[in-house]
């Protein structure tokens, strides 16, 4: 089966309009995408921010034609040169995302690799991974700052806490590193449903509890790391704080560069801070809980 696909280049305002012309034309599914790479990282809560510069991607059944949806953009002022249409083939899109998801290294032993495939390094810590639809595959600089942390940390019959745990490489990692017992919580059923599976896949369920936040039970953990985003981590200080035990190590990221110090100075009353790592726009910290 194939499939009529029109793109066309707007601006924040215009593409809630177009969302509006592309339905009264029979659209299949309207996706907004990011045009200039402008990304809103961190929206207010209860509000859903585009981007100045979007592409709005509308698809349509084949018979459409292009001609038509073309005569009715532009009736509603859309220039012509910022509309696009072509065919494109139905394809096995879930196939078409493995093909770029190949085995990788973090630190010195572990290795993140796809379910579906062989392990780079039989020797090596593997981590085989399907993240479904939650975040997390190593791919992301984030992931990949705290992957090499817990490569670097002695786990060995460690407690870890996984806070906002998305697909569960965090939690599944630690626990392949030798960790004695990991805790995931997630705000989203899909995340903790894809920690589980992954968590299966590896052989470490019985190892791994899983939590909605509200659920968490009075504990602390050796370990806690949070790959969440800057102002959560800097709301949830004093809570991440109570969750690691004195003398315990702590990792946050999911932060930008020009947010680091903001972290830093939330969490330097309870902790003695490591140098800072970066990877590429990001950065990761880290530090020991203080006995006080």
């Amino acid at each position: 089966m194939s499939w009529l696909q029109v793109k066309v280049l707007t601006d924040e305002a215009g593409a809630v309009a177009l969302e509006q012309i592309f339905e009264g034309l029979g659209t299949l599914s309207v996706t907004m995408l990011d045009a200039a790479d402008d990304p809103v990282l961190e929206p207010d809560l209860g509000t859903t921010p585009l981007w100045r510069n979007t592409q709005v991607v509308a698809l349509f059944s084949a018979d459409t034609s292009a001609e038509m949806v073309r005569e009715q953009l532009e009736r509603n002022q859309i220039a012509a040169a910022d509309i696009e249409c072509e065919v494109i083939e139905d394809r096995d899109w879930e196939r078409e995302w493995m093909t770029h998801f190949h085995p990788m290294r973090f630190g010195s032993r572990l290795w993140i690799c796809p379910s579906w495939g062989e392990p780079e390094d039989p020797n090596g810590v593997n981590l085989l991974l399907d993240p479904g639809l939650a975040f997390g595959t190593g791919t992301h600089p984030t992931t990949a700052l705290c992957l090499t942390w817990l490569d670097s940390q002695k786990l060995q019959g460690k407690q870890v806490i996984d806070f906002g745990c998305g697909s569960g490489v965090l939690a599944i990692a630690a626990l392949l590193l030798g960790a004695d017992h990991a805790t995931g919580t997630d705000i989203d059923p899909q995340a903790l449903e894809a920690s589980r599976d992954n968590a299966e896949r590896n052989s470490v369920s019985e190892g791994l509890t899983l939590h909605f936040p509200e659920k968490m039970p009075e504990m602390q953990a050796e370990v806690v790391i949070a790959n969440i985003l800057a102002n959560p981590l800097i709301s949830l200080a004093p809570k991440l704080a109570a969750l690691t035990l004195p003398g315990g190590s702590i990792a946050l990221s999911g932060i930008l560069k020009d947010q680091e110090e903001a972290v830093a100075e939330a969490y330097r009353n309870y902790f003695e801070l490591d140098p800072t790592e970066y990877k590429e726009d990001w950065v990761l910290i880290s530090g020991r809980r203080l006995p006080y």
